[in-house]
């Protein structure tokens, strides 16, 4: 028994090394014509990455790649600057083979149908494109959508104000694309196309397939519908890593957290070698590095994150996930080991609080997020390896970047009419300089607060007085606000209208201004 054990353990092994052997060989060329296949007078390009999912390699002179492949591999090309790639109907980009022989397990979901036998030659055609150093990119929070009502919210209250836009060269969702229904990947997706740029994806959470046994088998329905979770590209002088970020199921943590697999660091690591150090690293994951709760980001996981990115003098952290917006500096005391911090900007949502809060006249959830920042969207504004991040809020004008909460009318005595001004600074952090003033009188400095925002607990307060139903679903509770300002309403300034203006100056030096009017009257008895 002891000898047929040895000899099926051998046998066992042997079919391994088999399978570690396959390879995986193909062109990355200039498809000319555009018909995604290489035709004998379209010649490789070379120097182009290409990458497994684990290791990556670059194509030689005349554009040919060789890699290890395995059963549920994905093989993708890592886009150069100067060139396209091809865009199915809804825009995404289409840089990836997916090799499943026999396709993903069963799960509540469908995955990946079974692809066959790997082709003799895996192609990727790439289209010389003009793409300046200098452009702009699109970048969506949570849409988090729960059925087709919370779709309409998001098409008619997100898309519907960027459709067509012009003068941005693609988008990016951070994840949480939808609420656990991954059958609604499929109309995210024909919601997204309106917009009419090329979309790219994050895995969030809420995207993955709960039911797989192992955390490698959580993005099988991510894959059948936008391609790989991990993956890179480059665009003018900037570099791109999306990672799946979601550790599920952790065993550490029995549950989901934070996290990467070793395949998933040694791809980045892989790829972040071949990558110029005077590039700017974008890393786009769903999970933010912070460690502030329990399912926070696993710390060593973190580590080698830290470490892979520190020779990267322009570097910039794109996350989602919180439902609020932050901005987080990641500096000696986290384990960065470089002397300017690692600056984190985690996202606001599309879906805002879950699509809560009033219905409004077009048939949209307000969805303002617990920390009193607007649902909208950011633009992330590249100029060679240096950035800047405009926030918008949904249905406002662009300036619209802080919100004033105050008494409206007060009386003049200081015990009985004593009032306090609140800035919500969407883009601020506690290190912003606010400044506010009455009635044109020089400009005093705001006191930063951490605590709820008042605006957001009084729209709470609202439905809990309400009598009767209204419309839409009640906000959760207020979170603690990373960007709050306050400062005191003078009551002894005169009987009548008054004029605050409060100014703020974000992370990238850009000052905003936001005005409103309190009254002062004689009490009433």
């Amino acid at each position: 028994m002891k000898k047929i054990g040895k000899i099926l353990l051998c046998l066992l092994f042997s079919s391994t090394i088999a399978v570690a052997q396959q390879k995986v060989t193909g062109y990355v060329f200039n498809d000319i014509n555009g018909n995604r296949t290489k035709d004998s007078k379209e010649k490789g390009i070379a120097g182009v990455s290409v990458t497994n999912g684990i290791q990556v390699t670059r194509t030689n002179a005349q554009g040919k790649y060789q890699l290890p492949v395995w059963d549920d591999a994905i093989i993708a090309v890592i886009k150069p600057a100067g060139y396209a790639v091809p865009l199915n109907k809804n825009n995404e980009p289409q840089f990836f083979y997916v090799h499943n022989p026999k396709g993903s397990p069963k799960l509540k979901y469908h995955g990946v149908a079974p692809t066959g036998p790997l082709p003799s030659s895996v192609d990727f055609g790439l289209i010389p494109a003009k793409q300046d150093q200098n452009f702009r990119a699109l970048i969506f929070g949570d849409p988090q959508v729960l059925d087709e009502r919370e779709l309409g919210y998001f098409d008619k209250g997100i898309v519907s104000e960027v459709e067509g836009i012009k003068k941005v060269a693609f988008g990016l969702s951070m994840g949480d694309l939808v609420q656990d229904n991954l059958d609604l990947h499929i109309p995210y997706s024909n919601t997204v196309a309106k917009i009419g740029i090329p979309w790219y994806n994050v895995l969030g959470n809420h995207d993955m397939n709960v039911d797989a046994p192992i955390d490698s088998l959580t993005d099988e329905s991510f894959t059948a519908h936008f391609g790989p979770a991990n993956y890179a590209f480059n665009y003018g002088k900037a570099h791109f890593v999306i990672i799946e970020d979601n550790a599920f199921p952790d065993t550490t943590f029995k549950g989901f957290r934070g996290g990467m697999t070793q395949s998933q660091l040694r791809f980045m690591e892989n790829d972040l070698k071949l990558v110029d150090t005077s590039s700017l690293v974008i890393l786009a994951m769903h999970v933010p590095l912070e460690n502030q709760s329990p399912n926070s980001f696993r710390k060593d996981d973190r580590d080698r994150v830290f470490r892979m990115l520190e020779k990267f003098p322009h570097v910039l952290v794109l996350s989602a996930h919180s439902h609020n917006q932050r901005q987080d500096f990641y500096g000696k005391e986290y384990g960065w080991r470089n002397e300017k911090p690692l600056y984190e900007f985690n996202i606001g949502t599309t879906c805002g609080n879950w699509w809560s809060g009033k219905i409004d006249d077009r048939g949209v959830a307000d969805a303002e997020m617990s920390d009193g920042t607007p649902k909208g969207y950011a633009f992330l504004n590249i100029d060679g390896n240096q950035y800047t991040i405009d926030y918008k809020v949904a249905g406002k004008p662009a300036a619209y970047q802080i919100n004033l909460y105050h008494r409206k009318v007060m009386n003049d005595i200081w015990w009985e009419g004593r009032g306090l001004i609140y800035a919500n600074f969407f883009m601020g952090y506690s290190g912003s300089k606010v400044e506010y003033r009455i009635d044109a009188r020089p400009w005093k400095a705001m006191k930063f607060v951490e605590g709820p925002d008042p605006a957001f607990v009084a729209k709470g307060n609202e439905w809990d007085l309400a009598d009767t139903l209204m419309r839409g679903r009640r906000p959760t509770e207020a979170a603690k606000c990373t960007h709050l300002w306050t400062a005191p309403l003078p009551e002894n300034i005169g009987i009548g209208a008054h004029k605050i203006e409060v100014r703020a100056t974000d992370v990238f030096g850009q000052t905003f201004y936001q005005t409103s009017t309190y009254r002062i009257e004689k009490p009433r008895y």
